[in-house]
């Protein structure tokens, strides 16, 4: 073998899969080699496909975008790619403690007619994603919209659910050729192929333009639809006047540069890999070191549980009142204490009496806020800064509920203001997020989901077991954890218990009111976390039907199962443990007497494998300390 024969193989196996170009196809690949992004032409169209092990998660699609409604994808040119790398590691709150930010990507050239734009296009070892640039001069006024459609192979399962209720409406389990053309699906869409691999379909980084949702074509493919082409269903009728509503349906006019959201495909061999995934906040900057200096550990981010007072009774929303409820907060050793609407009833004096008790018992307080207050620069800085000066933590913010690019734009002013006045953030009444906590993680949550305030779910057993494989994927959701009243259904007093490790949150709010917790389930509650540094779904877990997670927080291990509609027989191995033995306190349903808990306690070292019994909508929660 000649010498540079030599020097091409090894500089072949040193440089990374990036863009390759060969028969108008130009692929970009991920680390690993084992998932690509295809572009090419299909009859002068744009198209793309993305395949996983050979196998296409998304098969051949026209990749469809317009500006003032010339669609500037079709009869593109494809040009040159530039090639790069990411490769980086950084702090997260959330599923684990650090997040991969591993991907190649490419900027490729297209041209249509005199316009030339870029579509870039990264390529991950868990999915991947594409956004398109239309540059352009700041005088220029232009009307985006997208119509990009993802194709998916015959007999994919899919778990949706539609725009009814915007992103708190209850999914639904249909093969791909059951949805019907015109049907929405809120992203983020999970799907299930045929050979057993998952996706699902999201955007990120979603700012300065209008939302997405996506919309059956009822041919196995998932339109692209900005929000002025979704449904004015029940929420804008509610939240927004005919005038609001009637303005928020034109489409976005945007000047200059147009850079649109990253449209993603997050794909995993199992549901592991799904719920690790970090694309969607990998898509996103990194915070401003001016606003977070030390990113998510500048000192007033703080995650940690609430306590709040609207589901479970307490009382009236009186400064006495709330003062116990800190009380129960700080005995819990929970860090936050969300009020609704009644704390602007008092006086400033009050106020800060009740933060100053609160703080004493190292307490936070939150303060609800509704956004139609908060539409103008003035109203915002008004609040805010009375706030910050009275010694508020954080602020719930409601009744967003729209995705029009002036609500969007309206989510990012709000967290610049707030990170100014180092105030936390709650989203309530809002849009799916899409990674924007990773730019300011001063916003610690956001609803967008059904959760224990919808007291006419009835089954909330398949819904629990759903939402951590569907809307957690795109990042965590306010759900409010923990009912034993009416509300938990046809779930049992454990499964509720251990959902709290399970549907998580940097800001974990409890529905239950600290006085109606039972004596036994107080010292697990005061252990679970809010944030975890590893995680790890187990064998076992399906869709709807059962949620089995290993969860650390330091070295300490949780094992929590939270069960679906139908008897199961779990055996966990404890191979996750590491080295000598550990005591297990066991929370869990009482066989012998039904909606009772029972509490055990055990030692058990990483060799053995733990058998659990679990009756339909039971649940399980053991808590590991070596």
């Amino acid at each position: 073998m000649n010498k540079t024969r030599k020097f091409c193989i090894a500089l072949l196996l040193i440089m990374p899969a990036l863009s390759i170009k060969a028969a108008d196809t130009t692929t970009v690949v991920s680390p690993d080699k084992q998932i690509q992004f295809k572009l090419f032409p299909v009859a002068n169209k744009l198209s793309f496909k993305v395949v996983f092990k050979g196998v296409d998660v998304v098969q051949t699609s026209p990749l469809v975008a317009s500006l003032n409604r010339v669609t500037v994808t079709d009869g593109a040119k494809i040009g040159t790619a530039k090639s790069y790398v990411i490769k980086e590691r950084y702090p997260w709150y959330g599923v684990h403690s650090t997040a991969i930010n591993e991907c190649n990507g490419a900027k490729i050239s297209l041209i249509h007619k005199q316009l030339a734009y870029t579509l870039d296009v990264r390529v991950f070892n868990d999915g991947a994603a594409f956004q398109l640039n239309f540059p352009g001069a700041q005088s220029a006024a232009r009307i985006p919209d997208e119509a990009t459609v993802f194709n998916l192979p015959k007999g994919s399962t899919v778990w949706y659910h539609d725009m009814n209720m915007h992103y708190e409406s209850v999914h639904t389990k249909k093969e791909i050729s059951q949805l019907q053309e015109g049907e929405w699906v809120a992203p983020p869409g999970t799907i299930k192929l045929p050979q057993g691999v998952y996706a699902a379909i999201t955007e990120a980084d979603l700012k300065g333009y209008p939302g997405m949702s996506l919309q059956a074509n009822g041919n196995n493919g998932l339109v692209v639809r900005l929000a002025h082409n979704q449904p004015t269903s029940y929420p804008y009728r509610l939240r927004y006047s005919p005038e609001d509503t009637q303005r928020l349906m034109k489409p976005a006019v945007i000047n200059g540069n147009i850079t649109t959201p990253w449209r993603v495909v997050m794909i995993g061999a199992d549901l592991n890999t799904m719920v690790n995934n970090d694309i969607v906040h990998n898509l996103c900057p990194a915070p401003d070191k001016n606003l977070f200096p030390n990113g998510i550990n500048t000192d007033w981010i703080k995650p940690g549980r609430a306590v709040w007072k609207y589901l479970n009774g307490g009382g009236d929303g009186t400064v006495e009142v709330m003062k116990h409820f800190t009380d129960g907060a700080a005995k819990l050793g929970f860090e936050h204490n969300l009020l609704e609407g009644f704390w602007s009833r008092w006086t400033d004096e009050q106020i800060k009496d009740f933060v100053q008790y609160s703080k004493e018992r190292n307490v936070s307080i939150w303060f609800w806020k509704h956004s139609k207050s908060l539409r103008n620069k003035a109203s915002r800085d008004s609040f805010f800064t009375r706030c910050h000066d009275l010694g508020v933590a954080g602020v719930k913010l409601d009744f967003f509920d729209h995705e029009a690019k002036e609500v969007v734009d309206l989510y990012e002013d709000i967290l610049m203001e707030t990170a100014k006045h180092k105030l936390l953030v709650d989203f309530h009444g809002a849009n799916k997020p899409t990674g924007m906590s990773r730019t300011y993680p001063n916003e610690m949550i956001r609803e967008a989901v059904k959760g224990m305030e919808a007291s006419k779910l009835a089954d909330r057993a398949t819904h629990e077991t759903t939402i951590p494989f569907t809307r957690w994927l795109a990042g965590p959701a306010e759900y409010t954890v923990v009912h034993l009243g009416a509300r938990k259904q046809n779930t049992t007093p454990a499964h509720q218990v251990a959902s709290a490790a399970i549907l998580s949150a940097p800001v974990l709010t409890y529905a239950v009111n600290p006085d109606s917790l039972p004596g036994m389930t107080v010292d697990m509650v005061k252990s679970i976390p809010a944030t975890w540094d590893e995680t790890i779904v187990l064998p076992g877990s399906e869709i709807g039907e059962l949620a089995a997670y290993a969860r650390r927080k330091g070295t300490t291990w949780f094992l929590a199962v939270i069960n679906g509609n139908q008897m199961k027989q779990l055996k966990v191995p404890l191979s996750f443990l590491g080295n000598g033995s550990y005591s297990i306190s066991i929370l869990k349903d009482d066989s012998g007497s039904e909606g009772e808990l029972k509490l055990d306690t055990e030692t058990r070292t990483a060799k053995e494998v733990m058998t659990l019994s679990l009756v339909p909508g039971g649940g399980f929660i053991a808590r590991f300390t070596r």
